[in-house]
């Protein structure tokens, strides 16, 4: 899953000179935004020879990436297709968030018992960085910085099976939860929830982090229902 601190991460989207990262991880990331923000809508299949011009890039890495995103379920590798992007129904979504939901409540428990005062800071400053680019409304950077926090949250649970199991979903859901702030409303519903996550995890009130986040999935399938 690509959880880029904020000391990384990209101005936008899918767009700009590849960097840093060995080629078919930076390919993967791009076309991952991509996807993401829908650029390429689910249903698409996966134009190579478009894609290799725009990222400046030939096929072997293209290729390379679409299969890092077919094992993480955000592409489907189709008979007499290719790859194409993966395309959900409400009851996907709705059994995924439900599982989310339980995931990260039984997390927040958990580390808000268990997280040393590092990692309560970590994901402090993770969410200073995030209210940064809201006030900004950079809403790819303030995504990528909204899904890192989750993923620290339930890191700091120290229980490494809910970690694996909720990277496996929540790699599934990038393009869902990411129009779950389409609009001014929904995404200032989305950001008061998640200060309210930051002040329960500084208390180490593991009830009412679980509660929180609990919440926080229940509203995005409210945001995103319409949408499907």
């Amino acid at each position: 899953m690509d959880a880029e601190g904020p000391e990384n991460l990209p101005a936008g989207g899918g767009d700009g000179p590849i960097v840093r990262r060995p080629l078919q991880e930076e390919v993967a990331a791009r076309l991952r935004d991509l996807i993401t923000q829908g650029t390429i809508a689910p249903g698409t299949r996966i134009n190579e020879v478009a894609l290799c011009a725009k990222l400046g890039v030939s096929r072997t890495p293209l290729r390379e990436a679409v299969r890092m995103l077919a094992g993480e379920g955000l592409v489907e590798l189709v008979p007499a297709r290719g790859a194409v992007v993966r395309r959900v129904t409400l009851k996907d979504v709705t059994d995924s968030l439900t599982v989310l939901r339980n995931l990260e409540g039984l997390a927040g428990e958990l580390a808000c018992s268990e997280a040393p005062e590092d990692g309560i800071a970590r994901v402090v400053a993770l969410h200073e960085a995030m209210m940064d680019r809201y006030a900004a409304r950079d809403r790819m950077a303030y995504f990528k910085l909204n899904q890192a926090i989750h993923t620290a949250i339930v890191a700091l649970s120290g229980n490494a099976t809910l970690i694996w199991a909720h990277e496996a979903i929540q790699a599934r859901m990038k393009h869902i939860r990411f129009i779950g702030n389409a609009g001014p409303e929904k995404w200032a519903g989305a950001v008061t929830e998640h200060e309210q996550m930051v002040a329960a995890l500084r208390k180490r009130d593991g009830a009412a982090l679980a509660r929180v986040l609990q919440l926080h999935l229940d509203k995005t399938l409210e945001r995103v229902r319409d949408q499907i």
